[in-house]
């Protein structure tokens, strides 16, 4: 009689997650060659990768229902890969760049990005947005839009269709501003620091703050590149609040914590810590703290950021595979209202700043 071995749990946990992690790698795969065509016939990427990755994901959801095989491993990639990537953020970000800056404007990008993201946040409850969709798009546009909305959905429980539909608008209008921008800071006769700080200020990444600024020359260029990692730096404190906020958000909308899956859901008031502040949290500030205490070889530095990207979009991929382009469309007017108003209030800010900080 032939002995029978029963296979490994972890091992078959594992092959469940390979059909739909090579699809979302797939859509990766494919992004990232568009963003390169687009390089190639324009010199730029207009719409990036993390962005096309989404599309992709949605028009193929759009045509194709997958079966249940290949649920784990787009839960696995919108969810584990995302919370890996914010961890990996943190080592992008040093206290050395940020004490540079100088207190005033250290205090006042902070104050810039608490204003924008509660009143942001105020017009979208005023639009009728449930309030995890608010908050992705106040976060989105007051502190550096795809990569806040993508760090800030796993800590309030965002779903899919939320974080499509905010990164969706949010990119579209990203573009708008580099295009526009040049021309506002013309039509305001600011000079090359006060339209650097103005670009750094309102600008979603980096790599748009750059192009945006170019047009005003290097000291534009500088300043924008300066006052950037400083609002990207408000990102971790913003998730730390958050977190604590979360367990409201889902007792309002009656949804369970992403942490607790059987047995009986704690009070809010009552959830462990680890409920409370997400590891991944926990994992982007001790980053941050080691990169500013120099225990992170510089040569680690590329690759981590590197890598990060990579997780990212992979984890947007999956979040466009589960995506049901009728909830989008249906959140489509209101959303859009709403991140153009709050883009409006975080420029009329960010002026103000310049204008009391007397940048010249």
């Amino acid at each position: 009689m032939t002995a029978y071995t029963l296979p490994n749990p972890d091992r078959l946990r594992g092959a469940r997650l390979l059909p739909g992690l090579a699809l979302c790698l797939g859509v990766t795969g494919a992004a990232f060659a568009v963003q390169r065509i687009e390089e190639a016939l324009f010199g730029r990427a207009w719409l990036e990768a993390l962005v096309l990755a989404i599309l992709i994901g949605t028009a193929i959801r759009s045509a194709w229902t997958p079966d249940q095989r290949w649920f784990p491993g787009i839960t696995f990639s919108a969810k584990v890969l995302l919370e890996l990537a914010v961890v990996l953020l943190g080592a992008s970000v040093s206290a050395a760049t940020i004490l540079a800056a100088g207190p005033g404007l250290l205090l006042g990008i902070a104050g810039v990005v608490v204003v924008a993201i509660g009143t942001s946040f105020l017009i979208g409850r005023l639009l009728h947005l449930p309030p995890r969709m608010a908050l992705l798009v106040a976060c989105g546009n007051s502190i550096c839009g795809n990569s806040a909305i993508a760090a800030v959905a796993p800590v309030i429980g965002a779903d899919g269709d939320d974080v499509a539909a905010s990164i969706g608008f949010t990119a579209v209008l990203g573009v708008a501003v580099v295009l526009g921008l040049p021309l506002l800071g013309l039509a305001l006769h600011l000079d090359g620091l006060q339209y650097g700080a103005l670009a750094g200020l309102t600008v979603y990444a980096v790599p748009q703050v750059i192009a945006a600024a170019a047009p005003a020359g290097a000291a534009a260029v500088q300043m924008g590149t300066l006052v950037k990692p400083v609002r990207v730096l408000m990102l971790g404190p913003v998730c730390l609040l958050l977190s604590f906020v979360a367990p409201r958000l889902r007792a309002e909308t009656d949804e369970a914590a992403p942490h607790v899956t059987t047995g009986e859901r704690p009070a809010p008031g009552h959830l462990p810590l680890h409920h409370l502040v997400p590891w991944f949290i926990i994992g982007f500030l001790v980053l941050v703290a080691a990169r500013s205490l120099e225990l992170i070889p510089h040569a680690a530095l590329a690759p981590a950021n590197e890598i990060a990207t990579l997780l990212t979009v992979v984890s947007m991929a999956a979040l466009g595979l589960g995506v049901d382009v009728r909830t989008v469309a249906h959140a489509g007017g209101r959303v859009t209202a709403a991140v153009v108003l709050s883009l409006l209030v975080l420029g009329a800010v960010s002026l103000g700043l310049i204008h009391l900080l007397g940048l010249a």
